[in-house]
């Protein structure tokens, strides 16, 4: 018994009365392999003695993070927002000047430290409405139908928030793509609503097959209420880029088995391959007529985070919904409203993002070739990928249409895909354990592995992505080669060991070269091993081969 007669007793709050939901997430994006990275990291500026010298974080499409510059106008307002005293700098020029004046003004006391309106700054909802209209030319978009958010997720969980409803057979479904990124499992998990997982077809290009999604959602009537379907486009981790046709499939679907559709279009200005090209699900159903478009339910989702832009940090994004109940529309409002407000700097990159220089002001030309820049790097190294993960044995890469990843097959030994499959019902965490071996390479980059629960309900193997880091004067590009493979590369040998198996991967970086160097674009006497990046991402089922994938992303 203690002075105050309380005594010892639990806590409150413990693994076992907390949340149930929130043990379920499996968000390997930010999770405990990262968080052995950052641990590293801090040994090796105790002075730790370690074969490598510096850590690469590939955990995430960070732009920024791998080296991809900002765009000089958006910082530049950013900077005259935050300090306004900069207004009476020359140095900045007087297009930047004016359009931070007129953002300042719509902000409450004239600060970016003033909260806004839940939904966001007035001037800067209509300047999206007016940038969606332009993109969709010339349909009509209503900034009431706007909602600014903290990037892109913020505004997804939200609406999952207000689809979710129900118990038993009556939970809400939602129809989500296998790959996926992960914030889509992650949120259902926590707000106990069901996935409806629909696999995407690796033979014609990652490409979305209506017929997937009748067989998904007929067999999820039986358990559950299918009310929602999302769609990433272009693709998160697959790097499809949907055509018209498929679009338009998609809503008639969605029509049919009165369907919520939430469309991911946070990539939208990422689309390399020729012959591709982004088209708003929005665009596309109201050029199909009032038999759709009067009666679909949409929201649409874009971010400053990818793209030419990269801000991820300053975490700005909008959603757009169409024919939204309007009951519904004000308990939206409401639920918007319990956090306040969306970050106002992130609210201004978003504005700059959809409202950039004009052709008349003085720093249209600068902004048009960083934007070019970034977009052509993104491109350059999206081609590379593809070839030079083709030259290796054991790997299939489709072509990287879009977005900033692509999603390769790793073929794995027979007796790895079996241990998988034995292993997985044991937890749904998977029972992954990762060691690096002393990289025999001087002044080497320790990589950081992410395991990722793409599938947690399906007999899973093994899937390892790969994020590709836009280094000054190089271009970073990991080989794997499987056992047995025929030798042709050099580099140090990683093994990753799971209980009861050992698999030796070869990975080998190459230094940045011409197309016109060699059939693959790679000059064999021009491979220099420079640095490694690796993020295991995690079990993903592949229905068609039976074998792993592998995501990538060429930042």
């Amino acid at each position: 018994m203690t002075e105050n007669g309380l005594g010892h007793r639990e806590r409150v709050l413990n693994v076992d009365t907390m949340n149930p939901n929130v043990k379920r997430i499996e968000y390997a994006v930010r999770g405990p392999i990262l968080q052995r990275a950052v641990q590293i990291e801090k040994e090796l500026k105790e002075g730790v003695k370690k074969p490598f010298t510096e850590v690469i974080k590939a955990n995430i499409g960070d732009a920024h993070a791998m080296g991809q510059k900002p765009i000089t106008f958006f910082r530049q307002v950013i900077a005259l927002c935050v300090y306004p005293d900069l207004l009476e700098d020359d140095k900045f020029p007087e297009d930047a000047k004016n359009r931070a004046r007129r953002i300042l003004q719509a902000c409450g006391g004239g600060s970016l430290g003033a909260y806004s309106a839940s939904s966001g700054i007035e001037v800067i909802r209509q300047d999206v409405a007016k940038y969606i209209e332009k993109r969709d030319s010339g349909i009509p978009s209503n900034p009431d139908d706007i909602y600014l958010s903290t990037g892109a997720s913020d505004a997804i969980v939200t609406m999952l928030k207000l689809l979710t409803s129900g118990e038993g057979k009556t939970r809400t479904g939602v129809m989500i793509s296998i790959p996926q990124y992960p914030l889509y499992s992650g949120a259902l998990a926590v707000l106990a609503a069901v996935q409806i997982s629909y696999y995407l077809d690796e033979d014609k290009c990652w490409s979305l097959d209506v017929g997937e999604l009748r067989r998904a959602v007929k067999a999820a009537r039986e358990h559950c209420n299918p009310r929602a379907l999302c769609i990433i486009n272009p693709g998160n981790p697959t790097g499809e880029v949907q055509n018209r046709q498929c679009i338009e499939d998609v809503i008639r679907f969605a029509a049919e088995e009165h369907l919520f559709l939430m469309a991911d279009e946070v990539y939208q200005d990422n689309v390399y391959m020729e012959g591709c090209q982004f088209h708003s699900f929005k665009k596309v159903l109201f050029e199909m007529g009032s038999e759709y478009s009067s009666v679909v339910e949409l929201a649409s989702f874009h971010s400053i985070s990818k793209c030419y832009m990269g801000e991820c940090g300053f975490r700005g994004g909008y959603m757009e919904v169409i024919n939204m109940d309007p009951e519904v529309k004000l308990q939206l409002t409401k639920l918007v409203s319990v956090q306040l407000c969306p970050s106002i700097p992130g609210q201004v990159l978003l504005d700059l993002v959809v409202n950039p220089p004009q052709p008349d002001e003085p720093s249209y030309a600068t902004f048009i070739k960083e934007r070019t820049a970034n977009l052509h790097i993104l491109s350059e190294k999206a081609k590379m990928t593809e070839q030079v993960l083709n030259t290796v044995p054991g790997i299939h890469c489709n072509p990287v249409q879009g977005a900033m990843y692509t999603f390769p097959r790793l073929t794995l030994p027979e007796k790895a895909i079996n241990a998988a499959k034995v292993s997985l019902p044991r937890s749904l965490t998977p029972p992954l354990y990762l060691y690096l071996n002393d990289l025999p390479v001087s002044d080497a980059l320790l990589s950081c592995f992410l395991p990722m629960l793409f599938n947690p309900y399906a007999p899973c193997t093994l899937c390892v992505a790969v994020c590709i880091g836009t280094g000054t004067g190089s271009r970073h590009v990991l080989l794997y080669e499987t056992a047995g493979g025929d030798g042709h590369l050099s580099g140090p040998r990683e093994w990753l060991r799971t209980e009861g198996w050992n698999l030796p991967l070869q990975m080998q970086s190459v230094s940045e070269t011409h197309p016109s160097s060699s059939e693959n674009g790679l000059n064999s006497q021009q491979r220099v091993p420079v640095s490694y990046q690796v993020s295991l991402c995690g079990w993903n089922w592949n229905s068609h081969h039976n074998t792993p994938c592998v995501g990538i992303s060429p930042l």
